[in-house]
C-alpha cells in the first residue's frame, strides 16, 4: 500500500480534557507537608497536542472519528462489576480515587466511558474498512487500569474493552498490542495474560512504573503462554536502543504471529525531556517507529494499526512527537518543524549502547520461544 493512498482517522473529545484530577504535587495529595500544585495528569499535553494538530492543518485533512460511550455490559468485558460500581459512585459523589493515587472529579465514569469509545471507535473504523489507520486522542488513559482496580492514572482499560467489544462485533481472531509508553502496560498485559488470542508486547524503562512488573519471565501463563513479551530497556535509553529493539524483537515477533490487526497503547513519555522517564526519544525516533510498524501491517493485515493515547508529561515536547506519529500514519507532511530535534539528536549515548544491546538480545531469546 502506498503512502499517499492511506485514510487516517483522528478522534478527540473536548469532554477528555475535562477529566479531573484536581491538585497534586506531580501525583501525591497536598497536605501540611506537601505544597498544592498541578498534577501531572492534566490536560495541557493532550490539549496542546491537538491544538498543534490544527495549527498544522493536518486535522483538517484527516477522517474525523466520532467516540460513542462504552456501556456499562462492555466494561464488564473486563473490568469487574463491583470496580465500575466503584467508579460510578464516586463519581456521582463528586469523585474520589480509583484505587491508589488515580484521583478523579465529578463526572469522569462518563468521561471514561467516552473514552474508551473513542479507542473503540478507531478500532471499528479501521476493521470495517473505513480507515486505514488512526490515532484516539483520548483521556483518561487506560494502560495501567486492571480488573478490579485503577493504577497509574488510569480508570478503564481502553485498549483491552476496545479489543474485547471488537471480538463480539467483527469475530476478530488475532490482534498483537506495542506498547511504547515509557511505563509497563500492566493492565492490557494482565488482561490478556492467559490469552492466545492477543500478543502483547511492552518496551519499557526497565522497573520504572509499576516496578515490581514488567521483566522478561512475565511471558503468559496456560494458553496464553509465550505470547506476552516484556522488553525492559535501561535508563537513559535512546533512538539507537529503540531502533534495535523494534528490529530484533517487535518485527521478529509481529511476523510470527501474524495479526489480523496492530493497536499501539501510545505514550511518549519515553521522550528526552518527560519528567517521568529517563529516556532519550526524539520526534523522529516516534516516526520511524511508527513506520516500521506500517510496513509490517502492510505484509499482514492490509495496514490496519489502531493507536490510543495514554501517558506523556512534557506539554511542550508531546505535541511535536504526536505530529509526527500522525504525518508518519497518513503520508501527510505539514511543514512544521520540531524544533527541539536538533538539540536531542545529538545528546551523547543515542546510538546502541553495549549494556542496552544485552538488554535487547535477552528479549530477542523470547521470539524463538513463542508458539508456532
Amino acid at each position: 500500500m502506498s503512502i499517499e493512498t492511506r485514510r487516517t482517522g483522528w478522534n478527540f473529545h473536548e469532554l477528555y480534557l475535562w477529566h479531573d484530577t484536581g491538585n497534586a504535587a506531580s501525583w501525591y495529595p497536598p497536605g501540611l507537608s506537601i505544597e498544592p500544585g498541578e498534577h501531572a495528569e492534566n490536560p495541557a499535553t493532550k490539549r496542546r497536542f491537538r491544538n498543534l494538530m490544527e495549527v498544522s492543518g493536518l486535522a483538517d485533512k484527516l477522517v474525523q472519528i466520532r467516540a460513542e460511550p462504552v456501556t456499562e455490559d462492555d466494561l464488564r468485558l473486563f473490568h469487574t462489576p463491583d470496580y465500575i460500581r466503584h467508579i460510578m459512585t464516586q463519581s456521582e459523589a463528586g469523585g474520589g480515587d480509583a484505587s491508589y493515587l488515580t484521583p478523579f472529579g465529578g463526572g469522569s465514569y462518563e468521561i471514561a466511558c467516552l473514552s474508551a469509545g473513542g479507542t473503540y471507535a478507531m478500532v471499528d473504523a479501521v476493521l470495517s474498512g473505513h480507515i486505514h489507520n488512526g490515532y484516539a486522542l483520548v483521556r483518561p488513559p487506560g494502560h495501567h487500569a486492571e480488573r478490579d482496580r485503577g493504577l497509574g492514572f488510569c480508570l478503564f482499560g481502553n485498549v483491552p474493552i476496545a479489543i474485547l467489544k471488537a471480538r463480539q462485533t467483527h469475530g476478530i481472531e488475532r490482534i498483537a498490542t506495542i506498547d511504547w509508553d515509557v511505563h509497563h502496560g500492566n493492565g492490557t498485559q494482565s488482561a490478556f495474560y492467559n490469552d492466545p488470542g492477543v500478543l502483547t508486547i511492552s518496551i519499557h524503562q526497565e522497573r520504572l512504573f509499576p516496578s515490581d512488573r514488567g521483566d522478561r519471565s512475565e511471558r503468559g501463563a496456560e494458553a496464553g503462554e509465550g505470547f506476552n513479551l516484556n522488553i525492559p530497556l535501561p535508563p537513559g535509553s535512546g533512538d539507537g536502543a529503540y531502533m534495535a529493539a523494534f528490529d530484533r524483537v517487535v518485527v521478529p515477533a509481529l511476523m510470527r504471529y501474524k495479526p489480523d490487526l496492530i493497536i499501539v497503547p501510545s505514550g511518549f513519555d519515553a521522550s528526552a525531556i518527560d519528567p517521568f522517564g529517563r529516556m532519550m526519544l526524539h520526534s523522529d525516533s516516534y516516526r520511524k517507529l511508527t513506520r516500521k510498524l506500517m510496513d509490517v501491517a502492510d505484509v499482514l493485515c492490509s495496514g490496519r494499526i489502531v493507536m490510543s493515547h495514554e501517558g506523556g508529561y512534557s506539554a511542550s515536547y508531546v505535541p511535536y512527537c504526536g505530529l509526527a506519529v500522525l504525518e508518519q500514519l497518513s503520508g501527510i507532511r505539514t511543514g512544521i518543524t520540531d524544533p527541539f530535534l536538533e538539540v536531542f539528536v545529538n545528546y551523547s549515548g543515542q546510538s546502541l549502547q553495549p549494556h542496552q544491546a544485552e538488554a535487547v538480545s535477552l528479549a530477542a531469546e523470547l521470539v524463538g520461544q513463542m508458539p508456532s
